[in-house]
């Protein structure tokens, strides 16, 4: 699998030319965390020359691990785009990396507040009761929350309410 896209202009015909493969996950460059890409980039792309400017038309999907923000489960969701028009300006004659063009537009599909609903094999997305027991009063029906310790991916955050306040 090629590790980059890269378009021979001498060699692209007037007419454009059909590009299909693969691209390793690596292209997307994450830091580590959330997403985690799942799979390689898929592209079926029309690419053709007008004067300046390189147009690539077709398809983008690539698989990523997100975790939900409603659950804090984690999901695996492909984005798709069927149908997703690029361009790019020729500075040169040279062959042209379209790579990163690629990558963009994957990434700007990434979902704000990814929830697992909306996973490629969907699940329930509720919240835990027990989680909207944290600020209640005792007695009020609901099932208490969990042990502090239980996940400590929270531990930051509850750090901050025991400091001291400036009352000036």
């Amino acid at each position: 699998m090629p590790d980059r896209l890269v378009i021979d202009l001498a060699m692209l015909p007037e007419e454009g030319k059909q590009f299909t493969g693969e691209l390793p996950p690596e292209v997307f460059d994450l830091p580590p965390g959330d997403p985690v890409p799942a799979g390689p980039l898929r592209y079926d792309l029309h690419v053709q020359r007008f004067g300046s400017e390189l147009f690539l038309t077709g398809a983008l999907e690539a698989p990523f691990d997100f975790t939900c923000v409603r659950t804090i489960h984690p999901f695996r969701r492909t984005i798709r785009l069927a149908s997703a028009p690029m361009s790019v300006e020729i500075t040169s004659e040279a062959p042209l990396d379209v790579s990163e063009i690629l990558r963009e537009e994957i990434l700007i599909q990434f979902p704000a507040d990814p929830v697992c609903d909306e996973a490629d094999d969907p699940m329930g997305c509720e919240i835990d009761s027990r989680y909207l027991a944290v600020d209640k009063p005792p007695g009020d029906g609901v099932e208490p929350a969990p042990p502090r310790d239980a996940d400590q991916r929270w531990a930051p955050l509850d750090a901050l309410k025991d400091l001291p306040r400036d009352e000036s």
